[in-house]
C-alpha cells in the first residue's frame, strides 16, 4: 500500500484520538454532593458543584482547560497540577471576638447551623439589637448586631459585629472608629466610620463573614430596593415635589436616571446562568419603566473585553421595547474567545460613556448635573485580567463630581452570583458606601438573582400617590398587595368594599347606600401601618349615580336592577400614602396612560381595547379576608355565553323575558369554569387587572346569582354552588361604560384622556 494512502486513512482516527485526549477526566465526583456540566467533558465546560443546604462545596467549581485538565476558573493552567478532591463541608458561623459591656453564650470560635448566640448587658447598659441570634444555613447570623449602650455619645455606640475587632471608643462628633476581621474572615461594609453632625455614623455596618457565605434573596431584595425605590419615586414627573424622602434624595421633576447594567459573560459563567442574568435584568427594566420617570438604560456585556449593547447616548435607551429587545438578544457567544473577567474595562466603558454625555450636554448645565446614575454589576467571578477595577470607579466619581453633597448622584451595586470563589473584598471595594445602606451582595445562584430582581422594586417605602402599585414580595401583607382596597362600615357592620382613586376619593357601588339611614356614623377603613386593622375615616360627601334605582324594572321581571351601580365617596381627610394605602389606576386617565406606557395622544377607547381585548381576560377582586381571588371577564361571544345563565335562574328572575333587561351593556360577566365568586359584603370592591407590574381597575363588584359565603363558618371559607342549581354568575359595573359620570365628578382630581 502507498504510504501516503495509509496516512490519509489514519487521519480521521488520529483526529478522534486527539479529541479524546483533550477531554477532561470524569473522576470529578464530590463527597456528599452533586455537580453539573455546562458543555459535557469538552474544553471550556464549567463544572459546578452543588451541596445540600447547610454545607458548601470545596472547591466551588472547575473549568475544563484546553490541555484536558480541570482547573479553578480564572486560574492559570498548570500542566502537572493535581486538583484537590471535592467535598461538601459544613457551614459555620463565626463567633464573637469581643462583646463590650456585656456577656454572650456560648463562647465558641465557630457555631454550627441552627445554633443560637445569646447576649446580655451589664448593669447600667441597655441592649440594642437582637438578644438572641441564630446561625443560618448561609453562614450568617440572623437579626441585628447586639450592642450594650449607655447613650452618652453624640452618636450611638456603633457596636462590634460578630467576628470583628474595633479600634476607637469615642463616639463624639467627628470621632472615627475602624474595624478589622479575625483571620480567615472577610470584611464587607465600611472599614472606617465617622460620627456625623446628624448623630448618624457614616457608611454601612461592617460585617465579618466566611468567604463561602452568601446572602439570601429575602435579605438582598429590600436592601437593594430601598435606594432604587426611593430614587424612582422621587423622579416621578407627575408628582408634586415634596420636602424629602427617606434617603434624602431630592430630584427635581426634570431629573433623569441613567441605569447601567453590566453582565458578566466570561468563561466562568455558564450560558444558562448568563440567560438568567438577562432575564433578571429584563424583569427589572420592565418594572422600572412602569414608573413615570425619565430613564435611560445602558447595557454592557463583558469577559476579557466589554461589548456595549446599548448606550445612554442613544435615544433608544429611553424606549423600554428597544431596551428589552437588546437585552433579550445579547449573545453569550460574543465573548467565547474571552476567558478572563475584566471588570476594569467594563467599568471604564461606562466612564467613557458618562464623559461623552457630559461633553454633549455641557459640564455646568442642569441637564447634566441633575442626572442620577446607578450601576448594577452582575458577575460570578473575581476580575482576573485588566488589573484592579478601582481606578475605573475613581474615574467615574471624578466625571460625576461625586463629593460629600453629591453622594446620592451615584450608586454602584456589585453583585456576585453563584461562584464561591467570588472576591468579597473586591465587591466591597467597588460598591458604594452609603450611610446605613448595603451595595455589595453575593447570591448562591442565578435563580436567587432572579428572585431578587423580581421583587427588588416592591416600592414598599414610596409615600406619594403613584397609582396601581402593589407590593409583590413574598412577605407582604394582603393590604400591601392591594393597598387601594378599603372597607365601608355603617355603624359596626361591614357591608361594602371600595377602592382609592386618589388620596381623598373612593369608588364603590351605589347599592351600598340603598337603605335610607343616617350615614353620619359611617366610616371608611383605609390601610395604615400604624393601625393593625386600618384607620377609620369619616365621609365628607357621597356622590351616588342619579340613574341608580333598584326597583326600576320590576314590571319587566327584574325584581332588583343594578344599572348605574356606582358611587363616589369624598373622605373628610386626605389619606397618608404608605405601603398600605395607594390609589389604583383608573383607565382613561393620564396617570394610567403613563403606567401602560402608551403614547400621549392615546384615547379612552385605546385603553379599553388594550385592557379588555381578548374574549376571556384574567382579573381579580379582594375577598372578605383580604386575599386576592381570581376571575375571568368575558367579552364578545364568550360574554353572551356567560350571560345566558341568568335566564336559567327563574327564582331570581321569575318573569324575565329578555336577559338584556337585567344584564345591560354596562356589566362585565364572570363566574364560568374555575372562577371565584364574590360574596355578599364584597360589593363595591375593585375588579382589576395587572399590566406591566401595575394594577388597573376596569370594574367594580355589583351583583351575582350565588353567594359562596352564605352559611360558611368564617370569611376564609367559600362554598361551591350545589349541583343542579343555576350556574353561578357575577356581574361587575364596567368603568368604561360610565366614563361621562366619572369625568363629571373627578375632573381636577384625575387627568382624563379624550373618549
Amino acid at each position: 500500500m502507498d504510504r501516503r494512502v495509509a496516512l490519509r486513512c489514519l487521519l480521521p482516527l488520529c483526529a478522534g484520538l486527539a479529541a479524546a485526549a483533550t477531554s477532561c477526566p470524569q473522576n470529578v465526583n464530590i463527597t456528599g454532593g452533586t455537580f453539573t456540566l455546562s458543555r459535557g467533558w469538552a474544553p471550556g465546560s464549567l463544572l459546578t458543584y452543588v451541596c445540600p443546604r447547610g454545607s458548601y462545596p470545596s472547591p466551588a467549581s472547575r473549568l475544563c482547560a484546553s490541555n484536558g485538565r480541570w482547573r479553578s476558573p480564572g486560574s492559570t493552567p498548570r500542566p502537572r497540577r493535581t486538583e484537590a478532591k471535592a467535598t461538601c463541608r459544613p457551614v459555620r458561623c463565626p463567633g464573637p471576638i469581643v462583646f463590650e459591656n456585656g456577656v454572650y453564650t456560648p463562647r465558641l470560635g465557630v457555631h454550627p447551623v441552627g445554633s443560637n448566640l445569646s447576649f446580655e448587658c451589664d448593669d447600667g447598659f441597655t441592649l440594642r439589637g437582637s438578644p438572641v441570634r441564630r446561625c443560618r444555613p448561609n453562614g450568617l447570623w440572623d437579626g441585628d448586631t447586639a450592642v450594650c449602650d449607655h447613650g452618652a455619645g453624640h452618636c450611638p455606640d456603633p457596636g462590634v459585629s460578630v467576628g470583628a475587632l474595633r479600634t476607637g471608643s469615642r463616639f463624639g462628633f467627628g470621632d472615627k472608629v475602624r474595624y478589622s476581621c479575625s483571620s480567615g474572615l472577610v470584611l464587607t461594609g465600611s472599614a472606617q466610620r465617622e460620627c456625623q453632625a446628624s448623630g448618624v455614623w457614616s457608611g454601612s455596618e461592617p460585617v465579618c463573614r466566611q468567604p463561602y457565605s452568601y446572602d439570601l434573596p429575602e435579605d438582598v431584595a429590600p436592601a437593594l430596593g430601598t435606594s432604587l425605590s426611593h430614587l424612582l419615586g422621587a423622579t416621578n414627573p407627575t408628582r408634586t415635589q415634596e420636602g424629602s424622602v427617606a434617603r434624602r434624595i431630592q430630584i427635581q421633576r426634570s431629573g433623569h436616571l441613567n441605569l447601567y447594567l453590566l453582565l458578566d459573560a466570561s468563561q466562568s459563567v455558564s450560558e444558562r446562568d448568563f440567560e438568567v442574568f438577562k432575564d433578571s435584568a429584563v424583569s427589572m427594566v420592565d418594572r422600572i419603566f412602569s414608573f413615570e420617570i425619565n430613564i435611560s438604560v445602558a447595557i454592557v456585556t463583558f469577559a476579557s473585553k466589554p461589548k456595549i449593547i446599548m448606550s445612554v447616548l442613544s435615544d433608544k435607551s429611553r424606549d423600554v421595547t428597544e431596551v428589552t429587545y437588546r437585552l433579550e438578544n445579547a449573545n453569550y457567544k460574543d465573548h467565547e474567545n474571552g476567558t478572563g473577567t475584566n471588570i476594569y474595562e467594563a467599568l471604564n466603558s461606562i466612564y467613557l460613556m458618562m464623559n461623552n454625555q457630559m461633553v454633549r450636554l455641557g459640564m455646568q448645565t442642569a441637564a447634566w448635573q441633575e442626572i442620577r446614575h446607578a450601576i448594577i454589576l452582575l458577575t460570578d467571578g473575581k476580575s482576573n485580567v485588566g488589573g484592579s477595577p478601582k481606578p475605573a470607579v475613581n474615574s467615574i466619581k471624578d466625571v460625576l463630581n461625586i463629593r460629600q453633597d453629591r453622594m446620592d448622584y451615584l450608586d454602584i451595586y456589585a453583585i456576585g452570583v453563584g461562584n464561591l470563589d467570588v472576591d468579597w473584598r473586591e465587591l466591597n471595594e467597588l460598591a458604594s458606601q452609603k450611610d446605613g445602606e448595603k451595595h455589595a451582595f453575593k447570591l448562591p445562584d442565578a435563580q436567587a438573582l432572579r428572585q431578587v430582581f423580581e421583587h427588588v422594586l416592591d416600592v414598599s417605602a414610596l409615600t406619594h400617590t403613584i397609582c396601581g402599585v402593589g407590593n409583590m414580595s413574598a412577605n407582604a401583607s394582603d393590604q400591601e398587595r392591594t393597598p387601594w382596597h378599603v372597607t365601608i362600615k355603617p355603624r359596626s357592620q361591614e357591608t361594602c368594599r371600595g377602592a382609592l382613586l386618589s388620596d381623598q376619593w373612593v369608588l364603590t357601588a351605589a347599592h351600598c347606600f340603598h337603605q335610607a339611614e343616617d350615614r353620619s356614623l359611617w366610616r371608611v377603613i383605609v390601610g395604615d401601618p400604624s393601625f393593625p386593622w386600618g384607620k377609620e375615616l369619616l365621609i365628607e360627601e357621597e356622590v351616588i349615580h342619579p340613574g341608580f334605582d333598584v326597583y326600576a324594572k320590576r314590571s319587566q321581571g327584574v325584581l332588583e336592577f343594578y344599572g348605574d351601580d356606582i358611587a363616589l365617596l369624598k373622605l373628610a381627610q386626605r389619606v397618608q400614602m404608605s405601603s398600605h394605602a395607594r390609589p389604583i389606576c383608573l383607565p382613561c386617565t393620564m396617570e394610567a396612560n403613563m403606567a401602560l406606557r402608551r403614547p400621549q395622544h392615546s384615547t379612552c377607547r385605546d385603553h379599553e381595547a388594550e385592557l379588555l381585548s381578548p374574549q376571556s381576560i384574567p382579573a381579580h377582586f379582594v375577598a372578605l379576608n383580604g386575599s386576592k381571588l381570581n376571575i375571568n371577564l368575558k367579552t364578545g361571544t364568550e360574554r353572551a355565553r356567560c350571560v345566558e345563565a341568568v335566564a336559567q335562574d327563574t327564582q331570581t328572575f321569575p318573569n324575565l323575558t329578555d336577559v338584556r333587561q337585567a344584564v345591560t351593556s354596562q356589566f362585565l360577566c364572570s363566574g364560568m369554569e374555575n372562577d371565584d365568586n364574590p360574596c355578599r359584603g364584597e360589593s363595591g370592591g375593585a375588579v382589576f387587572l395587572e399590566r406591566r407590574f401595575r394594577y388597573f381597575q376596569v370594574g367594580l363588584v355589583s351583583w351575582g346569582l350565588y353567594d359562596p359565603c352564605q352559611g360558611a363558618p368564617n370569611k376564609s371559607v367559600r362554598r361551591k354552588a350545589p349541583q343542579g342549581a343555576p350556574p353561578p354568575r357575577d356581574f361587575h359595573t364596567s368603568l368604561f361604560s360610565l366614563q361621562p359620570w366619572l369625568r363629571q365628578h373627578l375632573d381636577g382630581v384625575l387627568n382624563f384622556l379624550p373618549l
